[in-house]
């Protein structure tokens, strides 16, 4: 792939332009040519299929790459990149065709597929619907309307048949305004607080935030001809401020490198997470400006490409930068990937919008350090301007409910999350060890506080009874959630987290009798060498890959190592996480304390002193600010 000079004028931080956005989405759609079947109706990509089939991987191929060339023929691109689709929609509904597609009624992931046919559809109107002949019209008509009254689960995917049937109405073709109405008020169940929506009624929070329950409702609205009593204008002004808060949190939650958060499910849809940049632009949302807006998308796009996510065949496959399988939820198959190119959304909008010919702008971990709270998903963010990482302390989100009892999920129950580590087993995490050593799950715990206070601090804290689940009988299909088994209870564990300068301080108390040990680990090191292990009490550092990850002993914890693996992370083939834990079972009430940091090595970590009183805990950092903590009565 050849991209055309960078201009550091226009993009001081990327050096990207329109230009090289244009030349990325030519390149992976020409990649996809060879894949076409005879008749068009599929693209059939390399890779182990789906848990649906090959012919339903080969629909969603075409699908999601039809976004791509939808997007880059509404903003000027060639209308024959639409040639192939025109054919494979005339073969893909006509149900005598060889490629006949399954219909949404008889697949599911055909109904998720579907949406991104009627999305392009209407989008590109002009070059593509308008020029089908009656035949084929009538019998994408007819593929799409069985959706209506169709179960849908109570997710994100409410919006796949808001936007079929939104298009069917726009087509003369039939549609059900009580299915929509019925989508819109599940949509309404899942807002919540600054701006954020959960991915259904649990605390599942995620990037599907920003590339689904964002993208889709201001899309609607901009792109159909929605009326009143379907959607008031109070519920249009209602999704723009949730939007404008959100981006707020958006911008901030990017790393320097233009990494996005390596959390939740999906991960392998990378830089789907610009999308929700391009939805302001194009909807005209308030918010950042667009230079800072084409900062954050041109970040996340080149920070995938500069890390090899385009094979050298040009082909997406399953992965983070290059592939790597074993990110896959059992819903992905080869074509999942390329629903990547929602964060392309941008090349839809004209050659000389403002967020294509204003300046960047700085994202905020390239101003200043900062620390926030995000409120809905109960997270601590901090951001260090020398070190370019943003990472979040996690007290809010564990993709269950209060009282849940299945095992934790390493994408969601984890302690923190960072652009710079990607989540595994033994990371970042406060666990009981059993007399065999088996570590207990806290999923479904309570969120008791996230809270700003003086000093740039932040802290937070949730408490709730741990188990032991034995999860070796449930081969149910993973889809980012825990796994249920059999359960052995464990007693109630408080964890409270302060956080400052990117250091977190980690309070953990255990509020009923247990013979079993404490453990708790910090961030994890991936790196194709070894990573450099240091451990001297009361004190364990590991080293690697630019990146640093230490955890310092203050209060109770008497042993410290390292948990080793090799080939369980996407970003290094040699992977280290350090530990701290208690030399036998933790004592009933005792505070154990412990600092918890991630970063580059630009200078040293420094762990304030700590004092504790009963529950009155004091904190004195390193520069003389006083921060006290009063911990939540057992």
């Amino acid at each position: 792939m050849m991209l055309p000079p960078e201009n550091r004028r226009l993009s001081p931080h990327t050096g990207w332009t329109r230009a090289h956005w244009e030349a990325i989405a030519d390149h992976l759609l020409d990649a996809v040519n060879r894949h076409w079947s005879p008749r068009c109706a599929r693209i059939d990509l390399p890779g182990e299929p789906s848990r649906y089939g090959p012919v339903s991987d080969g629909l969603e191929g075409f699908a999601r790459t039809f976004l791509l060339a939808g997007f880059r023929v509404a903003g000027g691109g060639d209308p024959a990149l639409l040639e192939r689709y025109a054919w494979g929609l005339a073969a893909g509904t006509d149900p005598h065709s060889p490629e006949a597609w399954p219909r949404p009624d008889e697949l599911g992931q055909a109904k998720v597929e579907a949406a991104s046919i009627a999305l392009v559809l209407q989008l590109t109107r002009p070059w593509l619907w308008d020029h089908l002949d009656d035949g084929v019209r009538d019998r994408v008509v007819g593929w799409l309307a069985t959706v209506i009254g169709q179960p849908y689960p109570p997710i994100n995917w409410v919006w796949f048949r808001i936007v079929v049937e939104s298009f069917l109405r726009e087509a003369g073709g039939p549609w059900s305004a009580e299915d929509i109405e019925h989508d819109l008020a599940l949509h309404a169940s899942f807002r919540r607080s600054g701006g954020w929506l959960s991915d259904g009624d649990e605390r599942a929070f995620d990037h599907y935030a920003g590339w689904a329950l964002h993208l889709y409702p201001l899309l609607w609205t901009h792109l159909f001809d929605i009326p009143d009593s379907l959607c008031s204008k109070e519920t249009r002004r209602t999704w723009t401020n949730d939007l404008s808060r959100y981006l707020e949190d958006a911008v901030a939650l990017l790393g320097a490198d233009g990494s996005p958060l390596l959390q939740g499910r999906s991960l392998t849809y990378r830089f789907a997470a610009a999308a929700p940049f391009w939805v302001a632009a194009i909807t005209g949302t308030p918010g950042p400006q667009p230079g800072l807006l084409r900062r954050a998308a041109s970040g996340v796009l080149r920070h995938f490409v500069d890390h090899g996510a385009l094979e050298p065949d040009g082909v997406l496959r399953l992965g983070w930068h290059g592939g790597w399988p074993a990110i896959r939820q059992a819903y992905s198959g080869p074509g999942s990937p390329y629903w990547a190119a929602k964060g392309m959304l941008g090349l839809a909008l004209p050659a000389d919008h403002p967020v294509w010919t204003d300046v960047e702008r700085p994202l905020p971990v390239e101003t200043h350090d900062f620390t926030r709270v995000i409120a809905a998903p109960g997270w601590l963010v901090s951001g260090r301007r020398a070190d370019g990482i943003v990472t979040t302390i996690n007290h809010g989100t564990d993709h269950a409910l209060p009282g849940d009892r299945r095992a934790d999920s390493p994408l969601y129950a984890k302690f923190g999350y960072s652009t710079a580590t990607m989540p595994g087993t033994t990371d970042n995490s406060v666990v009981l060890l059993d007399p065999a050593g088996a570590a207990s799950h806290r999923a479904g715990f309570e969120t008791l506080f996230v809270e700003e206070l003086p000093g740039d601090v932040v802290a937070g804290a949730s408490r709730g009874p741990v188990r032991w689940v034995d999860t070796s009988a449930d081969d149910s299909p993973d889809h980012g959630s825990g796994r249920a088994g059999e359960i052995v209870e464990g007693p109630p564990v408080l964890v409270v987290s302060v956080v400052r300068g990117g250091v977190e301080v980690r309070l953990v108390r255990v509020d009923d009798d247990t013979d079993a040990r404490l453990r708790i680990s910090g961030w994890p090191i991936a790196a194709d060498t070894r990573p450099r292990a240091e451990t001297a009490a009361p004190a364990v550092v590991v080293s690697g890959a630019r990146l640093r990850s230490s955890l310092h002993a203050l209060r109770g914890f008497g042993q410290a190592g390292v948990h080793t693996g090799t080939g369980t992370s996407p970003l290094g083939k040699y992977v280290a996480t350090p530990w701290l834990a208690t030399t036998g079972p933790v004592a009933r009430g005792a505070v154990l304390a412990a600092a918890v940091a991630l970063d580059r090595g630009c200078e040293p970590t420094t762990a304030p002193l700590l004092t504790v009183h009963g529950t009155e805990v004091e904190l004195r950092w390193s520069d003389g600010l006083d921060t006290r903590i009063t911990l939540p009565d057992p």
